[in-house]
This record gives structure tokens, sequence and C-alpha cells, in this order.
């Protein structure tokens, strides 16, 4: 059964997948709830913008194409599209469940609205830059966003990519950074140091943005305009909106029990006042 959400702004729309987020990862006892309360407004600003914006292009050839690669924060990816009619919500009860439509990680097979199943880092941008390469040597319209995790810019295939798009000027093609600065175990600055990182991107001659990646209306302008590869760094909080998961690496493995699940959404729900 699909259900007809309807949101103002995507503000309330990343507020509604907070709430999924946690409920899934609750009910899963599944990992990486931090990862994607970093994430998720990043991914309402562009499921919210898209061209065209109904479910039914998913299909279309110059559709804007979203591809997540960071695949471990799947449950923002997958509440997101619920809440946007792509599949029925009643799918999240059963996330990250044996026999479940919604794998742990981003899953594409048989799931509507996902271009590329994810979870090794590294792959989502060097097939999205093979899309938008693509889409530019056949004259076709249309965006690629490729929404990648700051640990991400540890693999060499991030850097392969970026000297590719530039190299062939894909004015199309945009990569959001979620930059929560934790991965894995520990901080990104003490697992492989990445700063200067917008100096490092644009070196590699991309166009760069360095945004509050919470504030939809900044993500919504720097997504509106580019005239080469561009590269946002979206300064995001891992597990923002919750405050005892804020900044906080267990939150990259545990999930929240009952009362902890009440809590967080409790002010979740006040967040709105």
């Amino acid at each position: 059964m699909r259900h007809d959400f309807a949101f103002a702004n995507p503000e309330d729309l990343a507020r509604s997948a907070r709430k999924e987020i946690l409920k899934m990862t609750h009910n899963a006892k599944a990992s990486h709830v931090g990862s994607a309360l970093s994430v998720v407004d990043i991914l309402s600003t562009i499921y919210f913008n898209l061209t065209p914006p109904v479910p039914d292009s998913f299909s279309l050839n110059e559709r804007d194409i979203v591809i997540l690669s960071k695949g471990h924060a799947a449950a923002a990816l997958y509440s997101v599209l619920a809440l946007q009619n792509y599949f029925p919500i009643s799918w999240l009860e059963d996330y990250c469940k044996n026999g479940a439509q919604l794998g742990g990680h981003v899953t594409a097979k048989g799931v509507p609205g996902v271009e590329l199943s994810t979870g090794s880092l590294g792959h989502g941008l060097p097939y999205g830059l093979g899309i938008a390469l693509a889409r530019k040597r056949n004259s076709l319209s249309g965006k690629v966003f490729v929404v990648i995790s700051d640990g991400e810019c540890d693999e060499g295939t991030t850097w392969e990519s970026a000297l590719i798009a530039n190299q062939h000027k894909l004015d199309n093609l945009i990569v959001i950074i979620d930059r929560n600065r934790i991965q894995s175990l520990g901080s990104t600055e003490d697992t492989v140091k990445l700063e200067p990182l917008a100096d490092k991107w644009e070196a590699f001659g991309w166009e760069v943005d360095s945004i509050d990646g919470h504030n939809c209306s900044q993500l919504q302008k720097a997504f509106s305009s580019q005239k080469s590869p561009k590269c946002i760094i979206a300064n995001t909080t891992k597990g923002k909106g919750v405050d005892f998961m804020e900044d906080t690496v267990i939150w990259h493995y545990k999930s929240p029990s009952d009362l902890q699940l009440s809590e967080a959404l409790s002010q979740i729900e006040k967040s709105k006042k």
C-alpha cells in the first residue's frame, strides 16, 4: 500500500525521515544510526528538488540521478525514498531483517529509486562519473549527485575520479561530502588527515563550496549552479538531532534501546517548535 505523503519543504521531510531512521535501527538492532542522521538533510534536500520530481519518472534517461556511496547510511536513503512514495513505508518495518526487501547497506535490486548497491566505500563516485561522462558525450540533461562520506576521501578511486571529471569538464556532476569528521573508530584527522580538504578538491580543478550540511537553504543554493564539476563539503554532525548521539563514535555501531528511542523521538518532535 502506497501512502500519499506531502511535505512543504525539505526540512519537514528530513524531520520525518529522522524518526523513521531511529525506529528502523531500533527495530532491527542495526548499526550506523549516527551516519544516517548526519546525511539525512542532504538526501532530503536533493530528493525534494529532483528533476523530474515524481517517483514514476525513475526510468527516464534524462532524470537527475542520486547515488549514496556511503551505503552504510542506508536507513537515511530508504526513509527518504519511502516518505517520497517510491515504495510502501511498511517496508521500513522489516529493514535489515532476514529476507527483507531493504538490506542493511544500500541495495538496488528490487528497491525503486535506488540507482546502485553500495557499501564498499569508493565505488559510488566512479560509477556516477561514468554516467555524467556518457550524458555529456550524448548531450543529455540531468545532474548526477554522488553523496560520499569524508572517510571515502581515503580511497584512491575518489581522487582518480576527481582527476577524470576535471579532464572532461563534467559540469553535470556534483559530489557532496558528508563531512561529519568521524569514521569507524575515531576522527578522520586521526585516521588519515584530510585537511585542507577544500584546497585539495580545488587543486584537482573542482568548484568547491563549504557549507552547513544541515541547512537545507544552503544546500539548495549550492545545488543550483555550477560551471565545472562541483564538490560540496557539507559540514555535518554525526547523530544530528539527538543530543546523546551527536559527535559520539559509539553510534556508528550501536542501536537505540527502548528508552533511548523514546527520548530520541521526543527530541525530534520538539525540534518542530
